[in-house]
């Protein structure tokens, strides 16, 4: 085979060749995700838009999404391990739509991965093309899907990002946004300097230090952040004027600077970079507020100001602050209970596994209890 994953050639199966890769129904999946509160509305001038929810939507939205495509799947893939997806685009691919990956050049620990996911991409008919190594990293997480709907996710196709992890991603079919993606994914295709020309899409390095310091200098009641590592002195100043001047800052993940409260999210890891403003205007992107993503990566992120969507990403980030001391409660209690019990309990493997059913199955009946007593309520009062 003369193609090479640089060339973005497409590979032509030989008569009688064997794809080895079964289609799939995007419904299945749908059925089996997780279901979670899906907030979907309209921009201001009318074009749907919804948010994307991990892990509580898991792998059914983009499922769905490639199966939907008639003409053509545009994405960036920066980690894969997702073979659902890897079908899916194959099954694309074989029904005549025009399949094109832009692959990153490099990972951390994942080279290897990548250049075979180039080639089985290339075996399954996907036009495929790689990075340039100008940047660090092309860490972005794009996909556009007939030139019609664009995906901007915080998430990677990996099952690490989408069942374990809190990220989150939005599409729209907006044709301003939906284009300026299209210049931008040919742009690095063909490795040429790509310009912006709409300042709601976040891309680093070109706008997004300048773009991301305006959303967080018009802060004037709260600021909302979800960052797994703000470490940017400039942006940390920033952060730092707007509390200075009574803004109500709430970060979720880390911040290098300790002047700047942070809560570690307990229980899921942190795989999101989400900025909500005021209750008006939220961001959703791959870029932390650390100079190597602003300046030296390519990132790339949205800008919303849909009011739904804002909204149900505010109440996501206030549930973790609320849940905090539920959960505070509930280890007092169990380990209250445990000293009770004496120090057979930690010491027997089987009882210590029986103690964690219990604790599991009490916490869920307590909640369930909870819902229905609250439902009685409002039922009673209506």
């Amino acid at each position: 085979m003369d193609k090479t994953p640089t060339g973005g050639e497409r590979y032509t199966k030989p008569a009688g060749e064997e794809r080895g890769l079964n289609a799939f129904s995007a419904d299945q999946w749908i059925q089996r995700s997780p279901t979670h509160r899906s907030e979907e509305g309209r921009d201001s001038r009318g074009f749907p838009m919804k948010l994307i929810i991990e892990p509580e939507h898991g792998v059914a939205p983009i499922l769905s999404a490639i199966q939907s495509a008639k003409e053509s799947i545009e994405l960036t893939i920066f980690r894969s391990d997702r073979k659902d997806i890897e079908t899916a685009l194959a099954s694309a691919a074989s029904r005549g739509v025009k399949v094109t990956v832009l692959v990153a050049h490099a990972n951390r620990g994942g080279e290897k991965l990548l250049r075979k996911l180039e080639i089985r991409f290339l075996q399954a008919g996907i036009i495929v093309a790689r990075s340039a190594d100008e940047l660090i990293r092309y860490h972005d997480k794009v996909m556009i899907i007939d030139r019609r709907r664009l995906y901007v996710l915080s998430f990677n196709f990996t099952t690490l990002d989408m069942v374990r992890s809190r990220a989150f991603g939005l599409w729209t079919e907006n044709p301003t946004l939906v284009q300026e993606a299209v210049k931008l994914f040919e742009a690095d295709c063909r490795r040429i300097e790509y310009s912006p020309s709409r300042s709601s899409l976040i891309v680093s390095p070109a706008n997004a230090r300048k773009e991301l310091g305006a959303f967080i200098k018009r802060a004037q009641k709260q600021l909302l952040i979800y960052d797994p590592r703000i470490s940017d002195g400039a942006m940390t100043r920033l952060i730092q004027e707007r509390i200075r001047q009574g803004v109500e800052v709430r970060i979720i993940g880390q911040a290098t600077e300790s002047r700047l409260k942070a809560q570690r999210l307990k229980g899921l890891r942190l795989h999101t970079r989400t900025m909500i403003r005021d209750g008006q205007q939220a961001f959703i992107g791959s870029q932390s507020l650390r100079a190597m993503e602003l300046d030296r990566r390519r990132e790339v992120g949205l800008v919303v100001r849909e009011r739904q969507i804002v909204k149900c990403l505010a109440e996501t980030n206030a549930l973790v602050h609320e849940l905090r001391p539920i959960a505070a409660q509930v280890k007092r209690t169990v380990k209250k209970v445990i000293a009770k019990a004496g120090d057979e309990v930690l010491h027997d493997e089987g009882m210590r596994d029986t103690v964690k059913k219990v604790v599991k199955r009490a916490v869920r009946d307590a909640v369930k209890e909870a819902a229905e007593e609250a439902e009685d309520s409002n039922r009673q009062s209506t």
